[in-house]
């Protein structure tokens, strides 16, 4: 895509190209007024502000999700340090239970050396040598006990270092886990004032602004010939894709990674590994890891994802049409792939051969569209913890 359409694409998908005179603005002014001057505010501006809010929102929510996904790993990791630490432990009682049977042993038998002396002056030079095979074994037994407890020992010390250090971290963790979770609710807040600050003509007006913007954008990525033919996907990303479709209707979440709610990079990411791919958990790790794709070359399945700091992403359907978990307040649905200013594509199966014979999943009804499409009063903020 020439970087002249992307801007056009970006600029249309915000739906503020024909209709803004100023940028957004850095806080949420009054109801109904502009910033500074007290006068009424355009519907327009309005627009701007809430959707800068929403972005602001979905930016915390994908770095909690990546602080969330590095807790669960050092949880898992403080987990086997933990295991791996009784068992050392066990093994080293065994150990000192093995030297303790060896020093009674050598104190009730008394000079090991002696008795070898004495057993080689013995009549039967061949019963002699057996014994003192026998004995040689022994020591080497002993040593070899004796060893068992030192590196036991030094075992469970590392191990216990190990332990303790994997505890701190995830304590750590946790707490900018709290702290980003606080940023995330402060967001939305600001989202939910704005949104219960405004009448319902404002709301409707809003609605229709941004829809027009969409269908302005679209037309233009459309009408360009810079999307993909009909292109078939390969079986993980048909098995992604009708994963993703059943969801429809089901509420955005953040945080959520399913079954009852999504947030944008949950949906993808259990998609994909629902057909048998693991992929990173955020967006801006799917953008940052999986191979980059033009978009001419896009099929069902690959990821679509949207503002410069990749903090949302959808799955393509193909016709220019993506599944998404769009935002607090809507449900996932089918949208036109210029809903957002898109940044670019990635494949989570590169390697995947395309389908000879493909019939797309039939959408559910309203999977385009719906009350819960648009902007509508203050929804709840509900905390994924």
């Amino acid at each position: 895509m020439s970087g002249r359409l992307l801007r056009l694409v970006c600029t249309g998908a915000v739906a503020v190209g024909a209709l803004l005179t100023s940028t957004s603005a850095v806080a949420v002014p009054e109801p109904g007024q502009g910033p500074d001057t007290g006068a009424p505010r355009s519907v327009a501006s309005m627009l701007t502000d809430l959707q800068r809010l929403y972005r602001d929102a979905e930016r915390a929510t994908e770095t909690y999700n990546a602080t969330a996904e590095k807790l669960k790993k050092q949880r898992a990791e403080v987990d086997r340090l933990d295991a791996g630490l009784a068992r050392a432990r066990l093994s080293l009682e065994d150990s000192r239970v093995a030297a303790g049977r060896l020093a009674r042993q050598q104190y009730q038998s008394g000079d090991e050396i002696s008795t070898y002396v004495r057993l080689l002056l013995a009549r039967d030079p061949q019963h002699a040598l057996d014994q003192g095979h026998l004995i040689g074994q022994l020591s080497l037994g002993r040593a070899a006990t004796v060893r068992r407890v030192a590196g036991g020992e030094r075992r469970t010390d590392g191990l216990a270092r190990a332990a303790r250090k994997a505890l701190d971290g995830q304590l750590s963790l946790a707490a900018r886990q709290k702290k980003e979770r606080d940023e995330v609710s402060k967001r939305l807040d600001d989202v939910q004032r704005l949104l219960a600050s405004l009448t319902a003509d404002q709301i409707a007006e809003l609605n229709k602004v941004e829809r027009s913007g969409t269908a302005t954008a679209q037309r233009k990525i459309m009408s360009s010939g810079a999307l993909s033919s009909v292109r078939p996907p390969t079986r993980e990303g048909e098995e992604a894709l009708r994963y993703a479709v059943e969801q429809i209707g089901k509420p955005y979440e953040w945080g959520a990674e399913g079954p009852r709610a999504y947030d944008c990079s949950g949906l993808t990411s259990q998609a994909w590994e629902r057909a048998g791919r693991a992929i990173p958990r955020t967006s801006q790790e799917q953008w940052a890891e999986l191979p980059r794709v033009p978009l001419d070359k896009l099929r069902p399945g690959d990821l679509v994802v949207y503002f410069p700091e990749a903090t949302h992403v959808a799955l393509y359907l193909g016709d220019g049409m993506v599944v998404q978990a769009p935002r607090p307040g809507a449900k996932i649905k089918v949208s036109p792939i210029a809903a957002n200013p898109l940044l670019g594509a990635v494949r989570p199966d590169p390697d995947g051969e395309p389908l000879r014979h493909y019939t797309p999943p039939k959408l559910p009804e309203g999977a385009t569209e719906g009350p819960d499409d648009g902007y509508a009063s203050a929804a709840p903020v509900t905390d994924p913890r």
